[in-house]
């Protein structure tokens, strides 16, 4: 997979997973706001739409491609096992952040995985998968951002999310703004504090 990797001075590893149409470089600023010392892993989607990066395929705007999601979430977990060797991270440390594509197959990860990550940050995310078996996720912190403005992922799609983590133990955090589907200050500071309290 395409990716960069950012050396820091600190134990956690943050796994960066962008929106469609995104790419690696995206969210580093935002990984910086929130620790400049951490490790970074920024992963290029692996799937093209239209020219466009993402990390599954889709058949229609909110349709997911099953088969893809499952195959892609399967592939970026064994790749980042694969590189916490190849770069020296602690596996056990990995804080995801992704944002609306990314946020979702991070979703997935976390529904098919027992405590992937140490913790995530999801923001935009929507419901990847469902009708799977209860994953253990009680060693993981979750923080999700949502708009109450966004014609992306409605309300009911974050509620139901979260309920899926709350059944598989995960602390979870649900940070609403009055913002649509783009990553806006209000949230990305809110998550800033939340992540300075894990």
């Amino acid at each position: 997979m395409k990716h960069i990797y950012q050396a820091g001075i600190s134990d956690i590893t943050f796994l960066l997973l962008h929106g469609t149409g995104g790419n690696e470089f995206d969210l580093l600023p935002l990984a910086k706001h929130i620790d400049l010392n951490a490790n970074v892993l920024s992963i290029r989607g692996n799937v093209l739409e239209y020219g466009m990066p993402r990390f599954f395929k889709r058949l229609a705007m909110g349709v997911f491609d099953m088969d893809s999601l499952v195959e892609e979430t399967e592939n970026l977990y064994l790749f980042i096992d694969e590189a916490s060797k190849q770069y020296g991270f602690d596996r056990l440390k990995v804080i995801v952040i992704g944002y609306s594509n990314g946020a979702n197959i991070a979703s997935s990860i976390l529904l098919h995985y027992d405590n992937p990550f140490h913790a995530a940050m999801l923001f935009h995310p929507m419901v990847p998968i469902r009708n799977l078996g209860k994953t253990d996720l009680s060693l993981v912190s979750i923080f999700i951002g949502a708009g109450t403005n966004d014609q992306m992922t409605p309300e009911d799609e974050i509620d139901e999310l979260n309920a899926m983590f709350d059944r598989a133990k995960a602390k979870t955090t649900v940070y609403w703004t009055s913002h649509g589907h783009q990553l806006n200050k209000e949230e990305i500071d809110q998550a800033k504090l939340w992540y300075d309290q894990l």
